[in-house]
Order: structure tokens, then sequence, then C-alpha cells
């Protein structure tokens, strides 16, 4: 997945939503790693009633591995997880 300096801009603030279509929040942040220049992670904001939300407790800024994400567009797509895919 191809991703330029305009694209981490574009990311932030687009909902992300599940391989299964269910709504997680919005990305509030990406995290770098400067020394291999990769993506590590994208940060969300689990949105109230969202599925995140529901399995953290409506945190702010869970970050979710770069290597979940499937696809970015007009919406992020992210792997999804059920609690015991997370033990």
């Amino acid at each position: 997945m191809s991703i330029t300096i305009q694209s981490f801009t574009d990311m932030v603030g687009k909902d992300v939503f599940t391989t299964k279509g269910v709504y997680s929040g919005k990305i509030s942040n990406i995290e770098l790693d400067l020394e291999r220049f990769k993506v590590k992670s994208v940060v969300v904001n689990a949105v109230r009633g969202s599925f995140l939300a529901e399995m953290v407790g409506d945190k702010k800024g869970v970050i979710i591995p770069f290597s979940m994400i499937h696809s970015i567009g007009d919406v992020v797509i992210m792997k999804h997880v059920t609690p015991s895919t997370m033990e």
C-alpha cells in the first residue's frame, strides 16, 4: 500500500470500518517509524457506541498497528477483531 505525505494529512479524520463493515471510529493521528520510513500505526478515536468503543470502553487514542489496515480510500478498512482475537 503506497502512501504519500499528502495522504497522511488526508487520513486524519477519516472514518474507520472493519472488514465486516462495522464502524469503529475516526483516525486522529498517525505514528511513523522514521528510521525505516514506514507507517507504524494509526490512532483511532473510538466514537461512543461504535464497535471499537464497546471493546475498549470509549477510550480515546486506540493504537491500531498498520499491519491491520487493509485499505485506505474514502474510508479506512481495518481487520475485524473480536475480544478473543485480542487475547
